[in-house]
């Protein structure tokens, strides 16, 4: 039975998705809503009942391999389609389709009306079937599969409304920006299967097949380029907040339970070959925290509900990095499920704001609206308080506190920095919820917020005060219950995951008190209206610190250029000489046959006394 469930998951939204693209836009939208979140709630259905039975009576060696078939045997390569379930592997299903099955739910309201709800969960369904297809494989190459599905998908999300110029502009700059990484993860791959021969995930982890030296740092460094630009850090973050183009189910989608999450999990996923790394290890620490820091500092400037959760989620994967560049492989993950849980909750219940307030997104153009949507401020609540950190309530400070203990640990710079981003999180949160629920109403609310929407948001806001009670410092309790689960395959939890002194702890606690505290100070209700800060350095934060235009500068405008200068194809203009050539010779030898029996019969007459002349010469 447990053999059977892997493939048969990865089938129900493969199934979905393959019906709703045949049906061409035909099927009613009804019948593609609850086929679209049907499909996805089986699939989270049939992964609980596989939690069960592998808890109950795992494996001998927590890993279970299903070989669907063998792809291709070339020489001593071998490649198969091939899904391994283990603890890691498990974690990351629950994820997919729990939170990708409550946003399934929360499209069907969100999405009501729109004429191609069709094609939009066909996309969404594929979405889940593509991550669900990397995080199971056990080979690098049916993974990169899933990590091509799911950057195909986010392309045609992204787009979706693409009647909008702006739109497909952002699709397109996801698509090329994430074919970048993709590119290196590929040589990555080469590189792997040239030195192995194979690229077999339990063969390439084995003891004593990479070792260290340049060969594993290289291949280390091209995998973690493919990872930094498929989770939006330093330097490819740039198409992230550009990705708020789609509609907002597909933001929770991407930004919470998929696409942004493959590059941590594939850096989990091979941790062995990192460690054998240092100096790639100690560039994705440093990236971390530097992505984490500027992207905190530009969600603190923005004046975009969706902008600001997108540059958070850039910030929070920076923790996620920051933790695996410090061999925090347990703490990563553990952020990421948490991170998924209310990032998906802030994205939803933003969305719900958005429709409620006729697609206005700017929040210095709402306001009050707690009074007149009470639910939807206590989900909104519940996931900025999880994102924040507050302590000891929610799920995100104790994830957090994972990652800065064992920063500390490694290095008290990265500790201080880590910190300081805790402050800003709870800064620009507090801002947020501050600015859209408080003081005077500025744009009047109108309409309910569906059952289908309210049903997730509530289930979520659960999960974002009581998720981080799975694991939790020994200071607090002894609680390890995800760590324990993940201890075969990312190891056994070492004495800085589980302890930490009572000061460390306390700084963790007190760093997001003091940014909402600081936040009540700046944008506490108060009479008069409220403008967003307009100085340099706030333009700088709200560009994004100048990334686009930088890259603007340095790469897309002498693309461009060259475009122009190339614009009647010059390199194409050596075959059409070549092909004018053959044109000139032919008309140049037409004019010899221009039917003249008299003109032949000279050139015959030429030729043979051309001949003899040959044949008679001493």
């Amino acid at each position: 039975m447990l053999a059977l469930l892997p493939p048969l998951i990865v089938l129900c939204p493969l199934a979905a998705a393959t019906i709703l693209l045949l049906s061409a836009g035909r099927m009613p939208p009804p019948a593609a809503r609850v086929l679209a979140a049907g499909a996805v709630g089986l699939a989270a259905a049939l992964t609980l009942w596989l939690a069960v039975l592998f808890l109950s009576a795992p494996p001998p060696t927590y890993r279970l391999d299903v070989v669907l078939w063998h792809w291709m045997r070339v020489g001593g390569f071998d490649a198969r389609i091939a899904f391994t379930l283990d603890p890691l592997s498990l974690v990351m299903m629950l994820v997919v389709t729990g939170v990708g099955f409550l946003i399934h739910l929360y499209a069907c309201g969100y999405m009501r009306g729109d004429p191609d709800v069709a094609r939009f969960f066909a996309c969404m369904t594929l979405f889940v079937a593509a991550m669900l297809v990397l995080v199971l494989s056990s080979d690098l190459l049916c993974l990169y599969i899933g990590w091509e599905g799911v950057g195909l998908c986010s392309y045609l999300l992204i787009g979706f409304w693409y009647a909008e110029a702006a739109n497909g502009a952002a699709a397109r700059k996801a698509f090329i920006v994430t074919r970048i990484g993709d590119a290196a993860l590929l040589c990555g791959l080469l590189l792997l299967a040239t030195r192995i021969g194979g690229l077999d995930i339990a063969t390439l982890l084995q003891p004593g097949h990479l070792g260290g030296g340049p060969v594993a740092e290289a291949a280390a460094a091209l995998l973690l380029g493919g990872a930094l630009a498929k989770s939006a850090q330093v330097p490819f973050q740039v198409w992230l907040p550009d990705a708020m183009a789609g509609p907002t189910p597909v933001s929770a989608l991407i930004h919470a339970a998929t696409m942004v999450t493959a590059g941590v999990y594939l850096i989990a996923r091979l941790h062995p070959l990192f460690l054998a790394a240092p100096t790639v290890m100690a560039a994705t620490a440093v990236l971390g925290l530097v992505t984490l820091l500027l992207a905190a500092g530009s969600a603190l400037a923005q004046t975009d509900i969706k902008r600001i959760l997108a540059f958070s989620t850039i910030s929070q994967l920076g923790y996620m990095f920051l933790a695996l560049g410090t061999g925090a492989w347990g703490a990563a993950i553990f952020h990421l499920v948490t991170h998924a849980i209310f990032k998906a909750l802030l994205f939803m219940a933003a969305g719900a704001v958005i429709l409620r307030v006729h697609h206005q997104q700017d929040i210095f153009r709402m306001g009050g609206l707690g009074r007149a949507m009470p639910g939807v401020f206590a989900a909104f609540a519940a996931g900025a308080a999880a994102l924040a950190g507050l302590p000891l309530v929610t799920a995100g400070f104790y994830s957090k506190e994972a990652i800065l203990q064992q920063a500390w640990h490694a290095a008290p710079l990265l500790w201080a920095g880590a910190l300081l981003g805790a402050f800003l999180t709870a800064l620009y949160i507090s801002r947020c919820l501050l600015i859209v629920f408080l003081g005077p109403v500025r744009t009047a609310p109108t309409g309910r917020t569906e059952a289908s929407m309210a049903i997730p948001l509530a289930g979520l806001s659960v999960l974002a005060l009581t998720g981080g009670l799975i694991e939790m410092p020994n200071a607090i309790a002894p609680v390890h219950l995800l760590f324990r689960l993940l201890a075969p395959v990312l190891g056994p939890p070492t004495a800085e995951d589980a302890e930490g002194g009572a000061g460390l702890l306390l700084a963790g606690a007190l760093a997001p008190l003091a940014g909402i505290a600081v936040a009540w100070g700046l944008w506490r209700p108060r009479a008069g209206a409220i403008a967003p800060a307009d100085d340099g350095l706030a333009r700088g934060a709200r560009a994004g610190w100048g990334f686009d235009a930088i890259y603007g500068l340095l790469l897309v405008r002498p693309f461009l250029a060259l475009g122009w200068l190339n614009r009647r194809d010059l390199f194409d203009r050596v075959p059409d000489l070549l092909a004018a050539a053959t044109r000139w010779g032919a008309r140049l030898l037409g004019r010899m046959q221009d039917g003249r029996v008299r003109r032949y019969a000279g050139w015959i007459a030429a030729g043979t006394v051309a001949a003899l002349c040959l044949a008679v010469r001493p």
